[in-house]
């Protein structure tokens, strides 16, 4: 007995023990540590403003500017992750929240990053005087205003279509708020935020030159980046540097992918009920996640961090979520004059920001100068409209394609996630060529570089949709021989319509929020503008005029808004009403 006590103790102890690929994950791990580690201390190193910073277009200083890029990017992309989840739960939970965060966010994702950089760089700077802390600051939360509203919406509407089985479950066992937020409404969004996060990732990406090479006010302040070496290259029209940003650009985001998004969505696969998938027996892999499955010493101290999570989620912060539903008449009249008083502050809040603008800008600017500049605001917004047609016409059939195949979807998550990094100012030497050579229109071949990044949007959140289709449905419709037309009028469409107007949505806030990327295209010392809101913005952020640039972003935010109250928002709802909650 002792000989086999000994021998079973012996076999467990030696589980205990780290093997071969113990030590390669060390290393993996250890590197990553590492790495932001280096990173970090480049970001706090002295600086005055007015002061430059070269920057080499010499190749072998991709690697160091690319981290660079990558840390912002990361770090903005956590803080997006944050705002998600405690701003869009809020409104998803919260009929009052709903009607202040929504609107507000709506109006964010119209307001141009070179708004956000000319209110918030003075502000980063002189909260770290004397260092690049301050522009460091300022880069990540531009990086963060093209991340953070596609992946609140898309969060927002996934915990808003949770399925009313599954929160009466909530409700038999108890669960307090906080519970449900972990247990239930991260689990089933995942899926769709991993998508909309990728589309976020590849957004920082599309803006990465104004979020690297600022200039504001006639000042100009180049951080060590991949964005700063672009605008360098372009600047000089130097073609084979721009070569170089383009394949250092694909190497860290396939990088990224396969060390982020490919175990992320690997690891997900868990959390997707019996109901969903498409009816394949494929299931996602990541070498990253069967290099740590292969482990010992990484599989116990993962189980231990297992543990501490489900201590923290399981912490009764709030009371549970089935004492809630008792209110008495009083109670629900108490309840409606409170409503009415939160409406009122509402509109009163929006009254006086309308006001002040109004007063701030007509003491500034001419009658004739405000018109001028809503005449160039619908035509941006005829192109923006015209461009989600087309690309909806597009993608819409294309993402239901793959989302139904999550064999092909593997495949196509890193070339979208390229294609959708793509910042438009790689493409200025082509364009600005192509339309100096032909004598062309700027104002009509500038247009398709406004939804060369947004247009993803569309894509990530189709697929989102797609896939996330319940495998008993679609096995019904194969079984009555619902094919053709039929099928997509009746199964595929409705099942996917709310996740498209999702992206519509975010799309179109892109585009919007592009036009300042795309209506001034410059190669070297030839410059084209396209007729519109967006490069009207552009010039007045250059030259520092601050009345004018209120003015253009109170426009922008203006039109949005309106197109958001009047076709966006009565579709969403009659999504949400007419496809989710039957």
């Amino acid at each position: 007995m002792s000989f086999i006590r000994n021998t079973v103790m012996t076999a467990y102890r030696s589980k205990m023990y780290p093997n071969y690929w113990d030590v390669l994950a060390l290393l993996v791990v250890l590197a990553v540590i590492t790495f932001f580690a280096w990173t970090a201390k480049q970001m706090v190193t002295p600086y005055q403003l007015g002061q430059v910073t070269p920057i080499s277009l010499d190749p072998v200083m991709l690697p160091f500017y690319a981290s660079r890029t990558v840390v912002r990017m990361l770090i903005a992309l956590c803080v997006s992750l944050l705002f998600t989840f405690i701003f869009a739960t809020w409104a998803a939970k919260s009929h009052r929240a709903e009607k202040i965060i929504i609107p507000v966010i709506d109006v964010l994702q119209s307001v141009p990053i070179l708004g956000f950089l000319s209110i918030t760089i003075a502000g980063f700077i002189g909260l770290f005087p004397g260092s690049l802390l301050g522009p460091e600051c300022a880069a990540i939360f531009v990086i963060f205003t093209s991340q953070a509203w596609n992946m609140a919406l898309g969060f927002y509407q996934t915990v808003r279509s949770v399925p009313a089985e599954v929160q009466e479950a909530a409700k038999m066992f108890h669960l307090s708020s906080w519970q449900r937020f972990w247990r239930i409404d991260v689990p089933f969004s995942l899926p769709g935020l991993l998508w909309n996060t990728m589309a976020s990732m590849s957004a920082g990406w599309f803006f990465v030159v104004a979020s690297e090479a600022i200039t504001v006010s006639n000042q100009k302040i180049l951080l060590p980046g991949i964005g700063s070496y672009i605008a360098v290259a372009i600047q000089d029209a130097n073609l084979q540097a721009i070569s170089y940003a383009i394949l250092a650009m694909l190497v860290v985001i396939l990088g990224y992918d396969q060390l982020l998004f490919r175990p992320l969505v690997a690891w997900a696969e868990r959390f997707k009920s019996e109901r969903e998938g498409t009816g394949s027996d494929y299931v996602a892999e990541s070498w990253v996640i069967d290099l740590f499955r292969r482990t010992r010493l990484m599989r116990i101290i993962g189980s231990e961090l297992t543990q501490l999570f489900d201590m923290f989620v399981n912490i009764k912060i709030f009371r549970a979520s089935s004492n809630f539903s008792m209110i008495s008449n009083r109670g629900q009249y108490h309840e409606q004059r409170v409503s009415v008083f939160y409406n009122i502050v509402i509109f009163m809040i929006w009254a006086v920001a309308v006001i002040f603008l109004i007063h701030y800008v007509t003491n500034n600017i001419s009658m004739p100068e405000i018109g001028r500049v809503f005449l160039l605001g619908l035509i941006t917004a005829f192109r923006v409209v015209v461009l989600i047609v087309l690309c909806s016409l597009l993608w819409v059939p294309i993402g239901v394609w793959i989302g139904l195949r999550p064999r092909v979807a593997q495949y196509a998550q890193p070339i979208a996630q390229i294609l959708a990094a793509f910042p438009a100012n790689l493409l200025y030497p082509f364009i600005v060529v192509f339309i100096v050579t032909y004598h062309l229109s700027p104002t009509i071949w500038l247009t398709p570089l406004m939804i060369l990044g947004s247009q993803w949007y569309i894509l990530f959140n189709v697929i989102a949709g797609a896939s996330s289709m319940p495998k008993d449905l679609l096995q019904v419709a194969d079984n009555f021989g619902v094919i053709g037309r039929l099928r997509w009028h009746r199964l595929l469409l409705p099942s996917i319509f709310p996740f498209y107007i999702t992206g519509a949505i975010t799309a179109a806030g892109g585009a919007w929020n592009a036009s300042i990327v795309a209506e001034v295209a410059s190669w070297g010392n030839e410059t084209l503008i396209a007729t519109g809101l967006g490069a009207y913005i552009t010039e007045c952020t250059a030259e520092g005029n601050f009345p004018r640039i209120a003015l253009g972003i109170g426009m922008m935010c203006m039109l949005v808004l309106v197109f958001n109250r009047v076709v966006w928002r009565p579709l969403y709802e009659y999504a949400v009403s007419r496809f989710l909650l039957e």
